[in-house]
């Protein structure tokens, strides 16, 4: 690396560190001043505040770290061409493709540093962030469904239960289904109510009713209560809202798989999260090329001007992001495309904005 690689580098990445160790702290006081009385209400304990908080600090982090690149770059790139650095730097033989070398290093240091985060830290940020937003700052609102549950295991396995509670892990009137290889009635489990026992790891079943498929004849095998195993786990028959952002990258990929074969009705919602973990690290480098084109020209309006319109295209971005988003997850739209369309529409914007800029 040059002298002026390591100069533009560590402008980069001191700018860009500048804007994290600023505007997450305000993020917290806001949050906190917003949330501080029910917190209060729901008698939080102070630990479990601040380990929500340091959660916190991760999940938004990482949510926002694309727009913090985006906007370092446009301020610390704006003042280089304020002060006519581009212009001398340009003026000495440096072609414009070598000078968005250093950029594009920086770029890819942030790009690893989102994809390890997203696929292994965030999610067990998230996992924490989400349970205490459910226990002490939605109190009574659901984060999952817990009525008309159904639920295939696998190819010949069916459950359901009319309604479930996830404190107590009990679900009511439930049936299981067992089918042969001919796709006929095997057997049929029904009973009153079911629940986990954790101590013994079983279900206890209560008024317990077998029914048994055999040449026409049918077999009734009653109890008044039942402790036995079963191939899933009690939270498998109502999964949290918010499962597939605790997932690493490995769990997400047999998540899915599981729930594809289980036939989950909300799959394209899981989908769209492991895409938008590899699709991240990509807007990194989209993010950085608009930046640059945007900013490295002298302005009349200055910094200011440049960061007028970076702050237009971030929203524009993130609108983008979320239409896609909530199209993939409401209605039959594939999440690959979700997450790609605004990475391809950005990144054909920062090619022609950075043609422009060449000239």
């Amino acid at each position: 690396m040059t002298i002026l690689d390591k100069y533009i580098l560590k402008r980069y990445l001191a700018t860009f560190s500048m804007l994290l160790l600023l505007f997450i702290p305000i993020g917290i006081m806001v949050n906190l001043a917003e949330q501080i009385g029910k917190m209060i209400d729901n008698d939080a304990p102070l630990n479990e505040i601040l380990i929500y908080y340091l959660n916190f600090t991760i999940y938004i982090g990482n949510l926002l770290f694309p727009i913090f690149l985006f906007l370092s770059i446009i301020f610390f790139t704006s003042r280089l061409a304020s002060n006519t650095e581009i212009v001398a730097i340009l003026s000495s033989g440096v072609s414009f493709n070598r000078f968005l070398r250093p950029y594009l290093i920086g770029a890819t240091i942030i790009a690893i540093l989102m994809f390890f985060m997203n696929m292994f830290i965030v999610p067990k940020a998230s996992e924490g962030f989400n349970e205490f937003k459910f226990k002490y700052l939605r109190k009574g609102r659901k984060d999952r469904e817990t009525s008309n549950i159904y639920n295939q295991l696998n190819e010949r396995d069916f459950i359901y239960v009319s309604s479930f509670e996830p404190k107590r892990q009990i679900g009511y009137d439930f049936t299981y289904e067992h089918f042969n290889a001919n796709n006929e009635l095997d057997y049929k489990i029904s009973a009153a109510n079911i629940r986990w026992i954790p101590k013994d790891s079983t279900y206890r079943l209560t008024s317990y009713v077998k029914r048994k498929i055999r040449d026409s004849i049918e077999l009734i095998e009653t109890k008044r209560r039942l402790d036995t195993v079963f191939n899933f786990k009690i939270d498998d028959l109502t999964p949290v809202s918010y499962i597939a952002e605790t997932k690493n990258l490995f769990e997400l990929d047999d998540f899915i798989e599981n729930q594809k074969r289980k036939g989950a009705a909300n799959i394209n919602s899981y989908v769209l999260v492991k895409y938008k973990r590899w699709a991240l690290p990509v807007a990194a480098f989209v993010l950085t090329l608009i930046a640059v084109a945007v900013s490295s020209m002298k302005r009349r309006g200055g910094m200011g001007i440049n960061l007028a319109f970076g702050m237009l295209v971030a929203f524009v971005y993130v609108f983008f992001d979320k239409v896609f988003g909530t199209l993939a997850e409401q209605s039959g739209f594939s999440p690959f495309l979700a997450v790609t369309i605004p990475n391809v529409i950005f990144g054909i914007l920062g090619i022609y904005l950075l043609r422009n800029a060449k000239r």
